[in-house]
């Protein structure tokens, strides 16, 4: 049985077509069925139409994932939009940690495009890829006093603990972590990861901090991961 999407509302072949539901439909359809089987024509079919008439939405398969991908980051924007201004920064995390865990849980197998597909910059780091929540992430932990070093470095730490921990719940969950194949002849679309031209005018945090997130500390996190690690379980065991 096919996955459930924005085709089942319509009254003929290709009525409601728009992005927005093509985009839906394709996150419906690799709930269902996987990010590995979505094409084109494999989409085309829940809208019965031909491929071609969803290349007027969009490019291809490479600009459909993503698609998927914004689509999940931006329910996690919305997740911030509340009344988050007068918690602490500790809140504002554990908010944070949660909405993303809600795509790894409720979307295990869209989890991995989030986890591994170009971040809108190479210095930026997965699951927190998209230049609208990163930007937002940086201003709110200004906003609570943390210098341009704790910022990063908070950044740092915690897409590492979601990444590592959130590929592991969905993989358990039947995920399929290998990345995706994409056809060179589906799209035109903008390839993330390549910033040469990226416009951070209205990023005023991320324009700022960028020298600061270009630079690659990684074996010295690692290392100070697995300390802060080792202490804990040797507490736990202590105890």
């Amino acid at each position: 049985m096919g996955p459930t999407t924005a085709a089942t509302t319509r009254t003929g072949p290709g009525k409601n077509l728009s992005r927005d539901a093509i985009v839906e439909a394709a996150l419906q359809f690799i709930d269902h069925d996987g990010a590995q089987g979505l094409t084109m024509r494999s989409l085309a079919k829940e809208f019965d139409v031909v491929p071609m008439a969803l290349y007027r939405y969009v490019q291809g398969r490479e600009d459909l994932l993503e698609a998927v991908v914004a689509l999940l980051l931006e329910r996690v924007l919305h997740d911030l939009d509340g009344d988050l201004a007068d918690t602490g920064w500790q809140s504002y995390l554990q908010t944070l940690a949660n909405s993303v865990r809600r795509i790894a849980v409720e979307h295990p197998a869209a989890f991995p495009l989030v986890a591994t597909r170009h971040p809108a910059a190479p210095w930026l780091r997965p699951p927190l890829r998209s230049l609208d929540l990163v930007e937002h992430f940086l201003r709110t932990l200004r906003g609570h006093g943390f210098t341009d070093i704790q910022i990063v470095g908070t950044y740092r730490a915690f897409s590492s603990f979601l990444l590592g921990n959130l590929l592991l719940e969905a993989a358990s969950r039947g995920a399929e972590t290998s990345p995706v194949e994409v056809a060179f002849d589906e799209g035109n679309a903008r390839i993330a990861n390549q910033d040469g031209q990226l416009d951070l005018s209205d990023k005023p945090e991320t324009k700022h901090l960028r020298p600061l997130l270009s630079e690659d500390h990684s074996e010295d996190e690692f290392e100070t991961a697995l300390e802060t690690l080792l202490d804990r379980l040797e507490m736990t065991i202590s105890q």
